[in-house]
């Protein structure tokens, strides 16, 4: 498994947007082990899903 040195979206192993597989590529971390956190944390009051939003729009797909 390759890491890289910016945060991508990932193109092969995505569900929604790619954000959390590549964060994941990003950081040599299971991509399922991210999406679980995400999950978790949208049960906590905050703007995580805006964030995931932003991300999935700003980030390149790489």
């Amino acid at each position: 498994m390759a890491t890289t040195t910016a945060v991508t979206r990932s193109r092969d192993d995505r569900v929604l947007g790619g954000v959390c597989a590549g964060i994941a590529r990003r950081y040599g971390w299971k991509p399922r082990n991210v999406r679980l956190a995400f999950i978790a944390s949208c049960i906590l009051p905050g703007p995580q899903f805006l964030l995931y939003l932003a991300l999935w729009v700003f980030l390149p797909e790489g």
